[in-house]
């Protein structure tokens, strides 16, 4: 994926890990709390086998559903 789509998956990341912010539920792995950004890297990692980096173009308008998508 070129820079520029980096960029706005990047942002896409961003407004969904403000959403999640102090909303995951808790586990005793993280007793500061969670890391909702975090979290959306490695959903992104489970659903399309790679980084949000790595995302073919093809799969760019598929990757900004997947993130509006995520939830708890």
């Amino acid at each position: 994926m070129n820079s520029k789509k980096r960029k706005i998956i990047w942002s896409f990341i961003q407004i969904k890990g403000k959403q999640l912010l102090n909303k995951l539920p808790h586990d005793i792995r993280h007793p500061k709390g969670r890391n909702p950004y975090a979290h959306i890297c490695s959903e992104i990692k489970k659903k399309f086998k790679c980084s949000y980096r790595d995302v073919e173009d093809k799969n760019f308008e598929n990757l900004i559903r997947y993130i509006n998508d995520i939830q708890e």
